[in-house]
């Protein structure tokens, strides 16, 4: 990458509801990424931050007994924790009510004069998303909204308006082209289809009347702006835009993460607003798709939503990481469930990589004093890691290290380190023999706990711990110790399945 800074970028939550699953998606991705690049010696700008106006935030706080800044300051503060609580290594949170924002975008406003006009606009709108739809999207879904369930309103309004018809080609161009490039790939030819059906010029604005919580219109107080034209420029003003100079130095952004649902937004609401700016498109908007419950849409209504702070409290924060960077992926939907995530962390966290710490520390401590001697260097070809990385892939790149452990316990179980100690005493060649197993399987690990570093940041410190120095640390603890469901039998606590690897006989 010739650029000195690197800029990833998380879409910003609306904050009248709980942070949720496809939220921590964001968060995660981009953390991978940039722990990635910073493994690679890349400097990284990480942003994240909330999207705080509009009448849904206005109407709760009301309920609530609140302004609605105060209930924005107490949403707000819930995203920050999620984000602190999954260890994202974000450098920039911004919020859409800081007064640097507000300026912000009341200047991009002014810039923009030129492809704004005012009119009369009716139309169908979801109170629920805040959004309008067009008559096709209100006849296809029978005029109810399918996310909120709710009849959609019949709005007749003036506002001001994008003259999208002033970009259209140009965005075209530069997706088809991959200047922006849309990760995955269908997902970039299903805009493109959406677009070549005609993008209309996009409401930017409300009346005060309809929306008073919002950044008032430049030179019309009577107008509010409408929330993508305030929300989309959080991605230049957390940068410093226009005040700050050095602002230059990051955008365009190399990855902007955002869920299938906002494409739209971002790959046809978001570069008009750029390039009537005169400013670069950002270079990749990695779309990632839906977490499904047990292949249905997680929804408050059937009672199926998943919490990712109730996850993380529960099983521990690698364990979170590694089912949703591993066995959910990261270019289409995927499917959580209890006894799924539970499977994961029993037979992969707990055996293929709890197991093998604790057995290698055990062999080296009891065979050869802790003393892991010469490591070989890694044998594994990491073409294909590296590969998915750059290409966004971040369940093929996890899973290929994965299998170097899961590789690294079979090769274990055929050499039988502990039958070779039992040798050692009456043969020198054993000696030499067991110390390059030992040591190669130490290297192993090693290697793949690089590869997972960007995925689970806090169980490879710990390995790092154990190996890193060429003495063996004995954990005080086991990496993963198993869960007992209550789907199995209750047995008690000596007859339940072990949480760490025999010891190995010793010699």
């Amino acid at each position: 990458m010739s650029k000195t800074h690197l800029y990833i970028a998380t879409a910003i939550p609306y904050v009248n509801g709980a942070p949720h699953i496809g939220n921590a998606m964001d968060y995660l991705l981009a953390d991978i990424w940039t722990r990635y690049q910073m493994q690679q010696g890349h400097a990284v700008r990480f942003s994240a931050g909330t999207d705080e106006h509009g009448n849904k935030n206005a109407q709760t706080a009301l309920k609530q007994g609140l302004t609605p800044q105060a209930f924005a300051d107490q949403q707000s503060a819930k995203y920050l924790e999620l984000i602190q609580k999954m260890k994202a290594s974000y450098t920039d949170f911004i919020r859409t009510t800081n007064p640097e924002h507000t300026r912000a975008v009341q200047y991009i406003w002014q810039r923009l004069k030129s492809h704004i006009y005012k009119g009369s606009y009716e139309g169908w709108y979801c109170q629920g998303c805040e959004s309008f739809v067009t008559d096709k999207e209100a006849t296809t879904n029978e005029g109810i909204c399918p996310d909120h369930k709710t009849p959609y309103q019949r709005v007749k309004e003036d506002n001001y308006f994008l003259k999208m018809s002033d970009f259209i080609p140009q965005i075209k161009a530069a997706i088809e082209s991959d200047k922006l490039k849309i990760v995955p790939a269908a997902k970039k030819k299903e805009f493109l289809s959406l677009i070549a059906a005609g993008m209309p010029d996009v409401s930017i604005s409300r009346p005060k009347k309809s929306l008073s919580w919002g950044v008032v219109v430049p030179d019309d107080p009577d107008q509010v702006m409408y929330v993508w034209l305030d929300a989309l420029s959080n991605y230049i003003t957390v940068l410093g835009y226009p005040e700050n100079e050095s602002w230059k130095d990051f955008w365009p952004a190399d990855v902007q993460v955002l869920g299938k649902d906002i494409l739209r937004f971002h790959a046809g609401i978001w570069p008009a607003i750029l390039l009537g700016l005169n400013l670069p498109l950002p270079k990749t908007l990695l779309v990632h798709g839906f977490v499904l419950a047990g292949g249905a849409k997680m929804s408050k209504t059937v009672g199926n939503v998943v919490d990712p702070n109730a996850l993380i409290d529960k099983y521990g924060l690698d364990a979170f990481r590694y089912y949703f960077s591993r066995h959910i992926p990261t270019l289409d939907d995927g499917d959580f469930t209890y006894e799924k995530f539970e499977n994961a962390y029993n037979n992969e966290l707990a055996n293929d990589l709890g197991n093998l710490v604790s057995r290698t520390a055990t062999m080296i401590n009891n065979y050869q004093s802790g003393v892991v001697g010469d490591i070989p260097a890694p044998k594994h070809d990491m073409f294909y890691y590296h590969t998915a990385i750059k290409e966004f892939r971040f369940s093929d790149a996890i899973t290929d290290a994965w299998s170097l452990l899961q590789g690294l316990n079979r090769y274990i179980d055929e050499t039988k380190p502990w039958e070779i100690a039992k040798t050692v005493k009456d043969d020198a060649e054993a000696e030499e023999h067991l110390g390059e197993v030992l040591s190669r399987i130490v290297g192993t690990i090693m290697q793949a706990n690089t590869m997972l570093e960007p995925f689970l940041p806090d169980a490879t410190a710990k390995v790092k711990q154990i190996f890193g120095t060429g003495v063996v640390k004995m954990p005080d603890k086991v990496l993963f110790p198993k869960i007992i469901t209550k789907t199995e039998p209750s047995v008690p606590p000596a007859a339940s399945a072990p949480t760490s690897a025999p010891t190995p006989p010793s010699s």
